[in-house]
């Protein structure tokens, strides 16, 4: 569920319920707030645009930013379910810009270094795979957090540390009084 909502937010949400979004699920469907009908009435539409990765950013000679190269985008799975990005021809775009402020969000771990090194096997979306004990298929190494949840809430890292430290005891100890 959480890997789907993650990808459908990026396309324009439909203007009514779809059927595998039931009540009392929250409705994901467009509406603008505040902010977005005051843009929409001043510039005559919803100022978001959708399905659009950012490819580069344009300087002028100072070396300050005065655009942003895009590209759309449409979403599709890959060999391994994982959703990928992947261009669409002929769609690219400069806009105009003054800044840029980035916001940027979990892609997984990476891969690249200690999870190959250690030999750490991934789950299905490309986190480190954990037991019931948040140990890994190597003994002795314990994942915890968005490492082996995949981007979520600072609150569940903490929850998932603190499982993963009971595991830790229970394997060193051979028992546990962690709760």
């Amino acid at each position: 569920m959480q890997e789907s909502f993650q990808f459908e937010i990026l396309n324009k949400p439909p203007e009514t319920r779809a059927p595998d979004n039931p009540w009392p699920q929250w409705p994901k469907v467009y509406r603008l707030d505040y902010g977005q009908e005051e843009a929409a009435a001043l510039f005559g539409r919803d100022p978001r645009t959708y399905s659009v990765m950012t490819r580069s950013f344009v300087g002028n000679n100072e070396g300050e930013v005065r655009a942003v190269r895009t590209v759309e985008i449409n979403w599709s799975k890959d060999a391994n379910e994982s959703f990928r990005p992947h261009e669409l021809a002929r769609t690219e775009r400069e806009w105009p810009a003054q800044m840029v402020l980035l916001a940027l969000g979990f892609e997984g771990p990476e891969t690249e270094g200690l999870i190959n090194q250690l030999g750490l096997d991934l789950d299905k979306r490309g986190n480190v795979a954990t037991d019931e004990n948040k140990m890994t298929n190597v003994p002795e190494i314990f994942a915890a957090g968005d490492m082996a949840r995949g981007q979520s809430l600072v609150v569940w890292a903490i929850a998932d540390g603190r499982q993963a430290a009971r595991g830790a005891d229970k394997f060193l100890m051979g028992q546990t009084r962690r709760r």
